[in-house]
């Protein structure tokens, strides 16, 4: 895993999101099934200070899914949105009081199928200027968490786990905070970006 010298700066990220093949695509791609539900889900950065933190949120506890996991804001997409950026920045409007006018897309991961719903998501990144003023929707989030970037590229914070899924051995990726644990999809799109930033993280597995 990538040591402290790595630089975790918002601009190091939207520069290394900015290589990626596909990073100034303007329409965002779509699932092979057409059918298939669209999500989007905002991973918040700001900075502060030198430091680089991270937006999470956990469910609350009486949600039908998913339940007290934590996440990155995001859900399904509405007929009135006009794209996925506007899904991502209303949804986390609507969980965490995040102003939709505050960030700014700086670049996205890879779409994937969420294996439990089927539903197609993708990840997109957006920069806020400064720390957010945010508060959790009693409806959803039962609270929000920052992280700061660091403290994520530990060594003893990663570990992945091979869980038998419809049949096969597949791995599950975790991230073990103080009081919370990052595990899922939500893990394997932090892994992701970690990887993009600062080199692999742990083995090699797209999510």
């Amino acid at each position: 895993m990538a040591g402290h010298e790595v630089d975790t700066s918002v601009g190091a990220i939207e520069a290394a999101l900015q290589r990626r093949p596909g990073a100034d695509a303007t329409n965002l791609p779509r699932p092979e099934d057409p059918a298939r539900r669209r999500s989007a889900v905002l991973i918040p950065l700001y900075e502060t200070e030198g430091d680089t933190w991270i937006v999470f949120t956990r469910r609350a506890s009486h949600m039908r899914s998913h339940s007290l996991e934590v996440s990155f804001p995001g859900g399904a997409v509405d007929d009135t949105d006009v794209d996925l950026w506007h899904t991502a920045r209303r949804e986390a409007h609507e969980e965490i009081g995040l102003d939709p006018a505050l960030p700014r897309r700086i670049g996205q991961l890879d779409p994937f199928t969420t294996v439990g719903s089927g539903s197609w998501v993708t990840p997109i990144v957006g920069a806020l200027p400064g720390s957010p003023v945010l508060r959790a929707s009693a409806a959803e989030v039962e609270h929000v968490l920052v992280v700061r970037l660091e403290d994520l590229l530990r060594p003893d914070v990663y570990r992945e786990e091979l869980w038998p899924i419809a049949g096969v051995e597949r791995p599950v990726t975790f991230f073990d905070l103080v009081g919370d644990t990052i595990w899922g999809a939500t893990a394997a799109m932090l892994r992701q970006l970690l990887t993009i930033v600062a080199g692999p993280v742990g083995s090699a597995h797209e999510p």
